[in-house]
């Protein structure tokens, strides 16, 4: 029988009972030509795929606005197995996976949900790593074992972000370890109090999940009783039932959360205690072994040195990003007339890139070089930036000067170079009438481009002190007016589009703004 795959819609109304069926690959998305065209404004333009891989089926995100939930889970980047029954969710679009050329793995009879501790490893990081190439009887370990772990090892090189990073390490323990769901904890605070960093299932998933049942509502991704027993003891921990461990048979995580198996490994370096990789298996699967507890012990090892340096790197970002803020604020901070400008051009310059399906990297260098768009007004007199009534000619030459000066600055920090166009170009217009190049169209950088669409939006809609913010309504009019001559028309038409998410962020930017003494900063003159 050939390989195929059926999806059957669900909800909304205008998809349910449609179907879609394939040998190879599904492409879905919001426009043709894709073999699933889903018109609904919640889906993106290219949002996602369905392909058959030597692993069977699986399903990929694109980078989509609103994301691809898999039985109720967002997933992350990578790709995912798919069984009959799965519900995937495309935005707010619905579909079942109601056939599936796959043969399914044997299932268990015992339904047991209570579980006890059968074993527990207490090895250090070194002798954790010997379980890299040998299972607990020291035999060679078997091919797809060995692939799980050297793909680990190319996500701690590949992958710099801690969230992608810790996803995609889950994604394969889950699918090596055949467990129906993964989380990793981490410690954080001074009293290394264990968070929920990741999530991910596997095929046999309880349907539960997808009613929204997870979590506090009654649904447990992790016991916290076995992952603060294994982090307090530093041992990892094989469990099965529980009526002979008191404290166990209390676990609401463990009786409500359908875990007929449990592995709780440490994930540490030998530095310090990471936090917990947590696997667990539905009472139609076969019981973890010991040589599962070694194969995710060695796993743990294998990863945790990366996951430590990602968080090393991620605290350096942020630290990074606050120095970003802090520099915005401080021209802010000059021109009483601009306060919160900043954040909210930033809000909605990401808004605005995310809609476009921008790149992950052109996102995040919008986030980066958006705060910093008006940087250069440092070297801005205060007679002129902060000058109540409108400017003269002359001195509107001397404003227009900001962009080259911000662009001169960042230019003295060489990890900000890719961010200089933002800076250098969020006054250029489409029709090549903007400053300080007289830059038109494409030649015109897109991070730019955006950044000129939110920051002029802002610009309309905030109060001067010689005239009146204009209504949301009168902005968007000017934005469809200009379209084509000052502003992308492409990018201009998404920025219309989106008008429903520009006013409900605008409302929550006037809750965050709460007034706050003004600070006059003479130094900076």
């Amino acid at each position: 029988m050939k390989r195929t795959i059926r999806l059957r819609g669900l909800s909304p109304a205008p998809f349910k009972g449609q179907t879609w069926e394939a040998e190879d690959l599904l492409r879905i998305g919001r426009l043709g030509p894709l073999e699933v065209v889903l018109d609904d404004n919640s889906v993106s333009r290219n949002h996602a795929e369905i392909r058959y891989t030597e692993r069977g089926w699986r399903l990929r995100d694109l980078g989509s606005t609103n994301g691809t939930r898999l039985n109720g889970v967002r997933l992350s980047a990578g790709s995912w197995p798919l069984r009959v029954r799965d519900i995937i969710q495309f935005g707010e679009v619905a579909l079942a996976v109601e056939v599936i050329q796959e043969k399914t793995g044997e299932t268990d009879n015992n339904t047991s949900e209570e579980m006890r501790v059968e074993a527990a490893t207490l090895s250090s990081w070194e002798e954790a790593l010997e379980g890299l190439a040998f299972d607990s009887h020291r035999c060679p370990r078997a091919g797809e074992q060995l692939l799980a772990l050297l793909r680990a090892g190319h996500h701690l090189v590949n992958i710099e972000k801690e969230e992608e990073l810790l996803n995609s390490i889950l994604h394969d323990a889950v699918s090596v370890l055949d467990a129906q769901r993964g989380a990793i904890v981490l410690a954080e605070g001074p009293e290394n109090k264990l968070k929920l960093k990741a999530l991910a299932t596997g095929r046999d998933e309880p349907r539960a999940v997808i009613a929204g049942r997870d979590g506090a509502s009654g649904r447990f991704p992790f016991s916290q009783s076995l992952a603060n027993r294994c982090f307090n003891s530093g041992e990892s921990i094989l469990c099965h039932r529980v009526e002979e461990d008191p404290e166990l048979a209390m676990s609401k995580s463990i009786s409500e959360g359908s875990m007929s198996s449990v592995l709780c490994v440490l994930l540490r370096t030998p530095r310090k205690r990471l936090g917990v990789l947590h696997l667990d298996r539905s009472p139609w699967q076969k019981p973890f072994n010991m040589d599962d507890l070694h194969l995710a012990d060695a796993l743990a090892a294998n990863v945790s040195a990366g996951i430590e340096c990602a968080q090393l790197v991620k605290k350096q970002r942020d630290l990074f990003l606050d120095t970003i803020t802090i520099l915005a604020q401080a021209v802010e901070m000059r021109d009483e007339y601009t306060g919160g400008h900043t954040l909210r051009v930033s809000t909605y310059a990401v808004l605005l890139a995310q809609e476009l399906d921008m790149s992950p990297q052109e996102v995040e260098l919008i986030r980066i070089g958006t705060p910093l768009h008006d940087i250069g007004k440092i070297g801005i007199d205060d007679a002129i930036l902060r000058k109540p009534e409108r400017l003269t000619p002359e001195e509107f030459e001397i404003m227009k000067t900001h962009t080259v000066k911000g662009a001169e600055i960042l230019a003295t920090v060489p990890d900000l170079q890719p961010i200089i166009p933002i800076v250098r170009s969020h006054h250029e217009r489409w029709d090549g009438k903007g400053y300080p190049d007289g830059l038109g169209g494409e030649a015109i950088s897109p991070l730019a481009r955006v950044v000129a669409l939110a920051d002029a939006f802002d610009a309309m809609t905030s109060n001067r002190s010689y005239r009146k913010g204009r209504p949301p309504a009168a902005a968007f009019a000017e934005i469809e007016k200009q379209r084509g001559q000052q502003f992308d028309p492409t990018f201009a038409a998404a920025f219309l589009g989106m008008k429903e998410t520009i006013l409900k962020e605008m409302k929550v930017q006037v809750t965050k703004l709460t007034p706050s003494p003004r600070v006059r900063i003479s130094s900076l003159r």
